[in-house]
């Protein structure tokens, strides 16, 4: 049996809790939120006990493994907590806001010899899976990838102080995938705008973004992310989704992800496949087997890895600040 506490008590950790009440030998023992209630209500619905302190949390259950499910400017301490205790660490997405909070929480982790997972799920679709053997061996000259939705209604995630804006908490998986599928990325160039929402109020972060990157194999891409869109509008047809979208080119095949579908172009056909899979479901699967065995084979997304998807956003938001171009 893995006993597992969340730290950070809301949508993503209702996720989370919804996929580990699915597998076996898994007790959920702690909930912790500096909203007493809210972790009380999350307790009550999934078992175990609340609390508003992580370390006290930590002490009490002593679980094998913590979820952080907190908004990214948040990161540092908690990791540290955890780590100090022997505690495995599943982080979500991103690992935090700076480059030195993302080498602190790696500092500890090793110090404390714990695992590390953190919450890449795309990684984990079958579809992605897919198109990392049908790309294996193949150039690839050029990728295009957009993100557009509206923005998300949290009030942290519209503060550059708590969220790091959409390249930190949303585009940041198609940094990922694009790392994960074609290589790193060597150079960063980004411009942004705001204004388009000021209407909303209440944020500081950019409506818009556009970035133009060099992969270290010498392709290029292109990325842009925009948060304007209306709750109403379904670009693709399928309300509230948006568009996350990468379209990767090589000499003999196109391939389009949104990252549930999968479309492979080549010279005499187009095939589709959609995802059978819940990413979520089998990245804590993963996660859970590595706890039990202490083996991180299946663990498609360590920290050291999502470190370097961090960088690219942080690369991002320097070049948008200086104008200039910016390495990860």
């Amino acid at each position: 049996m893995v006993k597992v506490a969340f730290v950070g008590c809301g949508a993503i950790m209702e996720v989370h809790a919804k996929r580990l009440g699915r597998l076996p030998d898994v007790a959920m023992a702690g909930f912790c939120d500096t909203d007493l209630p809210r972790a009380e209500a999350s307790a009550a619905t999934h078992g175990g006990a609340a609390f508003s302190d992580p370390a006290a949390m930590f002490d009490a259950v002593k679980p094998d493994a913590a979820y952080i499910c907190v908004p990214p400017g948040a990161r540092g301490p908690m990791e540290a907590e955890a780590a100090r205790r022997g505690i495995h660490l599943f982080l979500e997405k991103p690992v935090a806001l700076s480059r030195k909070t993302a080498r602190a929480i790696g500092a500890a982790a090793r110090t404390g010899g714990i695992l590390v997972s953190v919450g890449y799920c795309y990684r984990y679709l079958d579809t992605v899976q897919r198109a990392r053997k049908v790309l294996a061996g193949k150039p690839v000259t050029l990728v295009r990838g957009c993100w557009a939705g509206p923005m998300p209604r949290p009030a942290w995630w519209r503060r550059m102080d708590q969220s790091g804006g959409q390249v930190f908490d949303e585009t940041t998986h198609l940094f990922d995938m694009l790392r994960y599928l074609c290589g790193d990325i060597d150079e960063v160039h980004a411009v942004s705008s705001r204004g388009c929402m000021s209407a909303e109020g209440g944020h500081d972060i950019d409506d818009s973004s556009a970035l133009a990157l060099r992969l270290k194999n010498g392709a290029a891409a292109t990325m842009a992310s925009t948060c304007v869109l209306s709750q109403r509008l379904s670009p693709n047809g399928r309300p509230g989704v948006g568009i996350h979208e990468l379209e990767i080119f090589t000499p003999d095949a196109i391939l389009k992800l949104d990252p549930g579908h999968l479309t492979i172009i080549d010279n005499e056909k187009h095939t589709a496949f959609a995802s059978r899979n819940d990413a979520f479901l089998e990245e804590s699967r993963a996660f859970l087997e590595a706890v039990r065995s202490g083996k991180r084979t299946h663990i498609r997304s360590s920290l050291r890895d999502a470190t370097k998807t961090l960088q690219v956003s942080c690369a991002a938001v320097e070049s948008m600040k200086t104008g200039l171009p910016a390495k990860p």
